[in-house]
């Protein structure tokens, strides 16, 4: 056979492009293939095996349609596209998580929706349950709570509440990561998929968990109410309360089911209740309501029939893979606080070992102190007994200089008190001295006054001679040569003997005078010579006595 052949046998495919919650997949699609092809190669690849809460969904002309199962998918009203996309997301939810989601697949996949849908404000939820939820959802991604990895801000990048609930509130960010950080360390040791399941069964708990909302009218004219469609039920809304439906109707209180053109007629059991008709804007939201409410009435009588083979088996199985995971859990955890007591023991023997390092560094350092201070006090011993040595030394040789001094002070106040008494005869002498000389100064002004007293008169008695001599020979003025003195040495003999009498007894006062001042003067200069030398030498004495006192 060609290649040729080969080739045109190859059967003609299509791209299609699955998203998930937290993926995209891309798979290449038979032209004769149905719907469920499609879903089952989905669900393959996925390791699903509980798909009968999940579709295909996709948005055509502003619709939402999920496709169905029974028919081509080229022949379905799909986007005209390469690749198709389709969304993988839940059709119909269980009424009880915990019973009925058996694969930890179809878990994560419920919990991402769910998720997904409180964040866009499709499923309202309190604040309080918000926080509650966002911790479990930290924890499932995280794992356990631990400060010295978690440090502020890690949840900085997460998304964990709606934008309504953080508009309501006026807090930051790191205080919203600090209310969600208190519930999540309480969560220690919980692993990922029961964080998810905790997660879920706190949200099928919420009002609107589960429902599609569809706008209907009980006229052609009025669109005033809105219908939900749900795992328990159908239940009719007022088009501002979407919480608090105004009629439900079990799906074990619903005889049938129908739709004609726009009108769906709701027929309960009772025969004998009213039938609940209304309208909708389009004959396939019709349809669609119609399809949700065929499988969640499915689902819903399944749930209270015996479970099938393979529904006992899958639980057999989760039993099982939930038994093995809970002892595994259980032995992640014992080995895990064993491995923390291990880091706790050894944090313990590392901080003993540093403990008693630090310890024996203490003591070789007080080893080394104390060596050093016994080295040192050898040493000051040594040096003491030195100085002991020098300072017996010094105490003889203060002792021979004690007994020198002791010879020198006895010589010195021998000569001390020769030297006072040479001090009390020179202040005696300079007394005396002293007296001589008032007395030689009185004498000598005495004898000045008598000088003085006598050249008074001599002057007197020249002057008296000279006016004599004027008187008595006034002829003589005539001879110039001839002089009164002449005359005088001539005629008056006598006189002149006696003035020249006077005169030698007056120069030979003088001249005793003047020899006495000069005895005087050189008897007080020598007195003056001697004061000194003996100044000097009590001097000497009293530095003698202060080094004496010194030493002693």
């Amino acid at each position: 056979m060609s290649i040729r052949g080969l080739k045109k046998k190859q059967p003609k495919t299509f791209k299609v492009k699955i998203i998930t919650v937290d993926a995209e997949m891309e798979f290449s699609c038979e032209m004769k293939w149905k719907g469920k092809d499609l879903f089952d190669l989905v669900c393959r690849a996925l390791g699903l095996r509980e798909t009968w809460f999940f579709g295909l969904q996709y948005t055509i002309k502003g619709m939402c349609t999920w496709l169905k199962m029974d028919k081509k998918v080229l022949d379905q009203e799909i986007p005209k596209e390469d690749p198709v996309s389709f969304h993988f997301l839940a059709k119909f939810y269980p009424e009880k998580v915990e019973e009925e989601l058996l694969q930890e697949i179809t878990q994560h996949l419920f919990f991402l929706q769910v998720k997904k849908q409180i964040l866009d404000e499709e499923i309202y939820c309190s604040p309080e349950a918000t926080v509650l939820l966002a911790s479990y959802a930290v924890q499932a991604k995280y794992g356990d709570y631990d400060p010295n990895f978690h440090e502020p801000g890690f949840l900085a990048h997460d998304e964990l509440l709606p934008k309504r609930v953080l508009r309501q509130y006026q807090l930051t960010a790191e205080m919203w990561e600090e209310k969600i950080t208190a519930w999540y360390a309480e969560h220690r040791g919980i692993a990922r998929d029961e964080a998810e399941m905790n997660y879920l069964k706190i949200a099928q708990d919420l009002e609107m968990y589960g429902v599609n909302y569809f706008p209907i009218a009980q006229n052609k004219n009025h669109t005033d109410l809105l219908l939900g469609v749900d795992a328990k039920g159908i239940h009719i809304y007022s088009i501002n309360n979407r919480f608090s439906p105004n009629k439900s109707f079990e799906w074990s209180a619903i005889r049938n089911i129908s739709y004609s053109e726009k009108e769906l007629t709701i027929k309960p059991l009772d025969k004998k209740a009213e039938v609940f008709k209304f309208f909708s804007s389009q004959l396939k939201v019709n349809k669609l309501i119609f399809q949700l409410c065929i499988g969640n009435h499915d689902l819903f009588m399944r749930r209270r029939k015996v479970d099938s083979i393979e529904i006992q088996q899958m639980k057999a199985q989760a039993r099982e893979e939930k038994a093995r995971k809970k002892m595994e859990n259980q032995r992640l955890a014992r080995e895990k606080q064993l491995r923390e007591e291990a880091e706790r023991a050894k944090e313990e023997l590392e901080r003993r070992l540093f403990q008693l390092e630090d310890e024996a560094r203490q003591a070789n350092e007080a080893l080394l102190r104390s060596q050093e201070a016994a080295e040192l006090l050898a040493e000051k011993a040594q040096i003491a007994e030195e100085e002991a040595k020098l300072l017996a030394q010094n105490a003889a040789e203060a002792e021979q200089e004690r007994q020198r001094l002791e010879i020198t002070a006895l010589k010195t106040k021998e000569e001390k008190r020769l030297m006072e008494q040479k001090m009390r005869e020179a202040e005696l002498i300079a007394v005396k001295l002293v007296k001589e000389s008032d007395r030689r100064a009185k004498e000598a002004e005495h004898l000045k006054q008598d000088l003085h007293e006598a050249r008074e008169a001599e002057r007197k008695a020249k002057q008296k001679l000279l006016d004599i001599t004027r008187l008595n020979y006034p002829h003589m003025a005539k001879y110039p040569q001839y002089s009164p003195t002449d005359a005088r040495d001539a005629n008056f003999d006598k006189g002149s003997i006696k003035l020249d009498l006077k005169d030698i007894d007056l120069k030979r006062l003088s001249f005793e005078i003047e020899k006495e001042r000069l005895d005087y003067l050189e008897k007080s200069r020598k007195f003056e010579d001697r004061l000194k030398e003996l100044k000097s030498e009590i001097h000497a004495l009293k530095l003698e006595e202060k080094q004496s006192g010194l030493y002693s």
